[in-house]
């Protein structure tokens, strides 16, 4: 690829991220680290919203079910802004998006209002949309396509460190104000909205402090310089405008790996989302919700280290039998929790998150392969898939909240990471090798 005369920064001496740039990889992953941050602060807002609102498990993963059905709305509307704007614009407006969305927050904590937290949680979810369209193909293709997989997994590395600071951050704003006494007297009237008020409030201060971060952050990006024409063709933005006699149906690959992105995220934010009631469980942790949080962000810590090591690991073995090997351990420990108790059942099912790692980067890499201009076309159906994280979660919360109740309602997950393995050991092996 040609060197823009203005970039100087290209890493040269780490073999697995050769010829990458390192201005726009920097700038990449800071927005990586910011959607990870707020996506896993929802397993923060589940069960704050949960007890404010009173409602049971179904009802509690609306809260999934209003974030990730965005992906699916606005994936490929998304996928025009790309064409049309550019991937640098693209990612300015995804932050702005993103930016109104937590100051919605505002309003929705004022009234409260279970509705309202719904509707910011969309529009915040659509920008992250926007960020995700164009930040991983972005990523994928700053540098040679051997090594897209080990690229991406670095860039998710820093969206798993946003992922393990959220629940720190949320259980010291926000869990702490849900009382510890649950049994309280009945409120009704009056009395019940000026407590409802008084809890919603918490979430008051980190969404505006939030929303002030992503509005420098997109300032940030508008001011500094970033390439945009040295991409090979297949990535030029409005390229998939191309004739061409190609198309997204003589790719199976593409709508394979797009249901292992359903389901990844789906089994992913299931488990994220019943963390910390399942750690309040007698049975299991018997902690309060601000204790359970800190173990929460060693599940997503646990993704942050796997995707460190798979960056190396993915440069020098088989995408797909790695990722088929982790989906079979990730459902082997799920599988002991729900068959253990205490702290087993705990570690067993925080570890999963150490396979979780590097599963989305490589399903990612799997289903774009070789699919030349309609690779932007093919990005947008990848970011649709993500809606899986809105609807696996409601399956489980109904699942938690019958009779199997949440103990044994992960066993939807274990169904998903048997796919996953299934996929991985049967797609074509993408091995990076020295060119």
């Amino acid at each position: 690829m040609a060197v823009l005369s203005t970039d100087t920064s290209r890493m040269t001496g780490n073999p697995g991220l050769e010829g990458t740039n390192v201005r726009a990889m920097s700038i990449a992953t800071t927005l990586f680290f910011m959607w990870g941050f707020l996506t896993s602060l929802n397993d923060i807002l589940i069960p704050h919203l949960k007890h404010i609102f009173e409602l049971n498990y179904a009802q509690a993963m609306l809260v999934q079910f209003a974030f990730f059905s965005s992906y699916f709305v606005f994936a490929l509307p998304a996928g025009k802004i790309v064409e049309k704007l550019g991937y640098k614009r693209a990612m300015i407006v995804g932050l702005l998006t993103m930016t109104v969305g937590a100051l919605l927050f505002l309003p929705a904590s004022k009234a409260p209002s279970f509705p309202f937290f719904l509707g910011a949680l969309i529009v915040l979810a659509a920008g992250i949309t926007v960020l995700q369209v164009a930040a991983n193909p972005y990523v994928a293709n700053l540098g040679p396509q051997r090594t897209a997989s080990s690229r991406l997994n670095l860039a998710q590395a820093f969206n798993s460190f946003g992922t393990f600071l959220a629940p720190f951050f949320g259980a010291w704003l926000i869990l702490s104000h849900i009382p510890v006494v649950v049994n309280a007297p009945n409120l009704t009237g009056a009395a019940l909205q000026a407590s409802r008020m008084q809890e919603a409030s918490s979430v008051q201060m980190p969404y505006l402090g939030i929303a002030l971060a992503l509005a420098a952050l997109a300032l940030a990006l508008w001011l500094v310089k970033l390439p945009t024409n040295d991409f090979t063709q297949d990535l030029r933005v409005g390229e998939a405008n191309m004739a061409t006699e190609d198309k997204l149906s003589n790719h199976p690959q593409l709508f394979l790996g797009a249901l292992g992105i359903f389901l990844y995220v789906g089994a992913e934010v299931a488990i994220g989302s019943f963390l910390i009631n399942y750690f309040q469980l007698p049975i299991i942790g018997n902690l309060t919700a601000a204790k359970a949080a800190s173990f929460v962000s060693l599940y997503w810590g646990g993704a942050m280290v796997g995707r460190f090591i798979g960056s190396a690991v993915l440069r020098r073995f088989s995408t797909g039998v790695v990722l088929g090997i982790v989906a079979i351990v990730a459902a082997t420990l799920v599988i002991t929790s729900m068959l253990t108790f205490g702290h087993v059942a705990m570690w067993s099912i925080i570890a999963v998150g150490l396979f979780n790692s590097i599963m989305f980067p490589s399903i990612f890499t799997l289903g774009i392969a070789d699919l030349g201009p309609l690779t932007g076309r093919g990005s947008s159906l990848m970011v649709a898939a993500i809606v899986g994280g809105a609807i696996i979660p409601v399956i489980q919360g109904k699942i938690a909240d019958s009779s199997v109740g949440v103990h044994h309602a992960f066993v939807l997950p274990v169904l998903c990471y048997i796919y996953i393995a299934m996929f991985g050991f049967t797609r074509p092996r993408l091995k990076a090798v020295a060119a």
